[in-house]
């Protein structure tokens, strides 16, 4: 029997809402509140992001080598690495037919954005599509999918450690497009991989082409310019764009005050799981990343363009009542995020083998070891 929303008990008789239990109202609820013009997309107002920000890369690069010294690069480096975030989010657009209704135009523009920071185009899109499709299940989500306790032992320890240890789990993404996540196999570049169909093969090897086509560009331009040259322009920014991809992706599915549900079996259905998305605010870069913050109604409808997800998320709350959790506000620079972070990573750690509903449990060695790894370096300081 399902059950509305209700206050559990919680910590010193705290009040807690239930955010497990099945919601009173329907997808078709919630759509019938946003507005209709938050569903149309306008490809020259989407466009006009691609050329901002495009316009933006060159004028960084042009400034770093203009002023050439060591005062500079690193603020080119954090500025340029975010820019390449934001291309990533406006490809990311076109991988949800949020960025146009012209599918042609969203393939080409995807492409162009993503192969340039090398992101296979196809085979991330349809693994994106997959993590939507099965958002907040255990077993068949596609991102930062939890580990079941079973799976979860058999890491070596050293493995565990390095998992949940920053920085490594902010650098994950390469190793995520060449060998998935752990428990599942295949890759982003292999067209027969278990994540594609017969019928998307073709489309990989297109993608797989593309990025292959960028890195050679890339080595060639290393020959011409010097690899310490590409390294400072293009190298270091492309590992602060991962950063902001890995850390962004893990808080918008991690890290909630109250820990928030996984699903399987009967339990899961997509509105349940898409309501375990978390909403974030990152301060003056809300605008500069195109407001992925407003994760939860991208995913319950990932077909709103991004210009419309603030407007639509308000709208929306009116219906989602406690099932809409506020993020937390920011000040300019999102510095509070990163302890969220740290304590995801410290508490966060693997769900049950078993139940249609799981929590993230601790693993208790691997939480004192970071509990004596911190105390240790507070001593030392």
């Amino acid at each position: 029997m399902e059950r509305e929303g209700k206050q559990i008990h919680g910590i010193h008789g705290q009040e807690v809402f239930d955010s497990s239990a099945p919601p009173p109202f329907r997808i078709g609820d919630i759509r019938a509140a946003i507005p209709k013009h938050c569903l149309i997309k306008n490809p020259w107002r989407s466009m006009s992001y691609v050329f901002r920000d495009v316009l933006v890369i060159f004028t960084l690069v042009a400034a770093a080598l203009y002023f050439d010294n060591w005062y500079t690069w690193p603020l080119y480096w954090v500025a340029q690495g975010t820019m390449f975030w934001a291309l990533f989010v406006l490809g990311h657009d076109c991988g949800h037919g949020s960025f146009s209704d012209n599918g042609t135009l969203n393939i080409i523009v995807g492409h162009i954005l993503h192969s340039s920071i090398l992101v296979p185009y196809h085979g991330w899109r349809i693994s994106h599509k997959t993590h939507h499709q099965n958002h907040g299940h255990v077993e068949k989500d596609e991102s930062w999918v939890p580990l079941p306790e079973k799976i979860y032992r058999s890491l070596e320890i050293k493995t565990r450690i390095l998992r949940f240890t920053l920085p490594l789990p902010l650098f994950a993404f390469p190793l995520y497009l060449w060998y998935r996540s752990p428990g599942k196999e295949g890759s982003l570049f292999n067209p027969y991989s278990d994540l594609f169909s017969p019928k998307e093969r073709k489309l990989v090897m297109i993608s797989t082409a593309c990025w292959g086509l960028v890195t050679f560009l890339l080595g060639y331009l290393c020959f011409l310019t010097g690899p310490i040259q590409m390294l400072k322009l293009y190298s270091v920014p492309h590992l602060i764009f991962i950063a902001w991809l890995d850390g962004v992706t893990y808080l918008h599915h991690h890290g909630y005050e109250q820990k928030l549900p996984w699903y399987r079996g009967e339990e899961w259905n997509y509105l349940r799981g898409g309501l375990t998305t978390v909403d974030r605010d990152y301060g003056l870069f809300n605008n500069i990343h195109h407001d992925i913050g407003t994760h939860v109604i991208h995913h319950l409808f990932p077909q709103i363009p991004h210009y419309h997800l603030v407007e639509a998320t308000e709208a929306a709350k009116a219906v989602l009542g406690n099932y809409y959790r506020e993020p937390k506000k920011s000040g300019s620079i999102p510095f509070h995020l990163l302890k969220t972070l740290l304590t995801s990573l410290r508490e966060d750690h693997f769900v049950s083998d078993t139940g249609e509903i799981a929590y993230y449990q601790t693993d208790e060695a691997l939480y004192n070891f970071f509990k004596t790894k911190s105390a240790s370096l507070f001593q030392t300081t």
